[in-house]
């Protein structure tokens, strides 16, 4: 019986779709930072600055950048923040830690000419 050979390839292409972060990146060339102050994070607001450059370090200038925060466990309501660019490339956003632990952020960005950039990134150590 071929059941367990296509089963086990349905498995395979689920567990690999959802380790893939979600929704598509159509600019894989842009380079994204993100960093806190303070740093580590603290439980409470933290001044998040978020830096996109293409491949030859030139600013990626325009963009609209939203920022999404979550715990590593479930349970929790993820934040959200939309940053303002402040100097070419570079976007700050006040974030809101709601408890002390593991976060990751997912940064979304949509460049001037249209494409998308989604990256995770983890936030690890949040103080209390």
């Amino acid at each position: 019986m071929n059941a367990p050979r296509w089963l086990a390839a349905g498995l395979l292409a689920l567990l690999t779709a959802g380790c893939s972060g979600g929704g598509s990146d159509a600019a894989p060339d842009i380079k994204v930072e993100l960093a806190f102050q303070p740093s580590p994070p603290k439980v409470g607001a933290a001044e998040a600055t978020v830096t996109l450059a293409d491949a030859g370090g030139q600013p990626a200038r325009g963009a609209a950048v939203k920022l999404e925060g979550n715990m590593n466990h479930a349970g929790m309501a993820p934040v959200f923040a939309d940053a303002r660019e402040t100097e070419p490339g570079q976007y700050h956003a006040e974030m809101t830690f709601t408890m002390g632990g593991d976060w990751f952020v997912l940064v979304n960005a949509t460049l001037a000419d249209g494409r998308k950039v989604t990256r995770k990134v983890d936030v690890r150590g949040v103080k209390r």
